[in-house]
């Protein structure tokens, strides 16, 4: 008796105007029933709020913990969604480890996925918001993110 095989079915999320909580949950449930989840363009995500009350909260996040030991905060737009969805598993389960190491994160779309039919989340679109919202990018050059190339 050997292994049973498995077909891992692999999703590809455009993360462009989709709002970043609402997003983050769905991920985690389908990450959870063993699909396996690559979302890109991160960076479009979008946070909803004043822009200026988001940001004083990321920089007052960011002064928590000693500057060299930790804990870490990143600010790379990809690193901020991957860390969103991990907040919404039950990561120190065996199971939400092995759901969160089949979520992969990228600031733009790879040459490998670039033909492939990209999903998105209809529940979770940000023109459905009545109030103003900053992208995840936006917020990541605030608190100190530089990209590569500027």
């Amino acid at each position: 008796m050997g292994k049973p095989t498995t077909t891992e079915r692999v999703a590809v999320i455009d993360a462009t105007g989709l709002i970043l909580g609402r997003m983050a949950s769905h991920i985690a449930k389908r990450l959870l029933q063993g699909e396996k989840i690559i979302v890109v363009n991160a960076e479009e995500a979008a946070i909803s709020g004043k822009r200026l009350s988001i940001v004083k909260e990321a920089k007052r996040f960011l002064e928590i913990g000693h500057p060299r030991k930790g804990p870490l905060h990143r600010r790379r737009p990809d690193r901020i969604v991957r860390r969103t969805v991990r907040g919404m598993l039950p990561r120190k389960k065996p199971k939400g480890k092995q759901a969160y190491k089949r979520l992969k994160v990228f600031l733009e779309v790879p040459e490998e996925f670039k033909g492939k039919e990209m999903q998105t989340i209809p529940n979770a679109n940000a023109e459905k918001l009545r109030c103003p919202y900053i992208t995840v990018g936006k917020l990541a050059k605030e608190i100190g993110w530089t990209p590569i190339g500027e």
